[in-house]
C-alpha cells in the first residue's frame, strides 16, 4: 500500500477525501510532473500556474497545461478569482491518495503504478536531498531532533506490514493539522517520510515474485 497526505489548507472548506487511484487515475499521473504539482498544492495550499512554475523552476505554460489535465480528472479544482487578478488558483481535491499495488491485475496498470510510484520517490528524494544540504545551517536543538535513518530489517511478508501498520499509529498520535490551536508556538511544518519494502533485486535474484 502507497499513501501520501498533506493536510487541508484551508479550514472553511469540507475536509477533503482520500481517493484511491484506478486504471484512469494511475494514467492521469503517469507523469512525474503531475505528482509533484499535485504534491506542492496538498503541502503548500492552493496556487497559480505562474507560482507553482516559479517554485519548480519551470515554463508557466507547462504547469498549466498539467494542471488543466489533472482537473479533467478531478484531482484538482479550480477556485474562485482571488482579488480580481486574472490568474487561475487550483487547490487539490483530496487530501490523500491510495495506490493497492496487491489489486493490480493488469501488466498496464502494474507499468503505470511503477512509473506513478518512481514520480513519487522523486519527489521524497528531493526533500531528504534539499533537507541534508540545509541540516547543517538550522538551530543546534532542530539538528538534534532530526534524523536520515537506515535499519536493515529481515522480515516476512506478515511482520512488514505489522511493523508499517504501527509506525502509522505512532506517526499518528503526533498529527496536527496548520490550524491547530493546541500547537506549541515553536511548532514547525515537519516532513516524516516512511519507505518499507524488500531490498530491491533480492526476490527476483531468489526466484519469487
Amino acid at each position: 500500500m502507497h499513501m501520501a497526505d498533506a493536510t487541508n489548507p484551508d479550514p472553511q472548506q469540507e475536509p477533503l477525501r482520500e481517493i484511491t487511484l484506478d486504471s484512469r487515475l494511475l494514467r492521469a499521473l503517469a507523469h512525474p510532473l503531475r505528482v509533484r504539482l499535485l504534491g506542492q498544492l496538498r503541502s503548500d495550499g492552493p496556487s497559480t500556474a505562474t507560482r507553482l512554475a516559479g517554485h519548480l523552476g519551470l515554463n508557466s505554460g507547462v504547469t498549466s497545461y498539467h494542471l488543466r489535465q489533472l482537473a479533467e480528472h478531478g484531482l484538482v479544482s479550480e477556485l474562485p478569482k482571488q482579488g480580481g487578478g486574472r490568474d487561475r488558483w487550483w487547490q487539490a481535491a483530496h487530501e490523500s491518495t491510495r495506490l493497492q499495488p496487491a489489486a493490480l491485475r493488469e501488466d498496464a496498470d502494474k507499468e503505470l503504478a511503477s512509473t506513478y510510484l518512481a514520480g513519487v520517490a522523486s519527489g521524497y528524494t528531493d526533500a531528504i536531498q534539499n533537507a541534508a544540504r540545509e541540516l547543517p545551517y538550522l538551530p543546534p536543538d532542530w539538528r538534534e531532533a532530526s534524523t536520515t535513518s537506515d535499519f536493515p530489517l529481515k522480515l516476512t511478508p506478515g511482520e512488514l506490514q505489522s511493523l508499517v501498520q504501527e509506525l502509522f499509529e505512532v506517526i499518528g498520535r503526533y498529527r496536527r493539522d496548520d490550524h491547530d490551536q493546541e500547537a506549541p508556538p515553536d511548532a514547525v511544518p515537519v516532513a516524516v517520510q516512511l519507505q518499507a519494502f524488500p531490498r530491491p533485486g533480492i526476490l527476483n535474484a531468489q526466484g519469487e515474485t
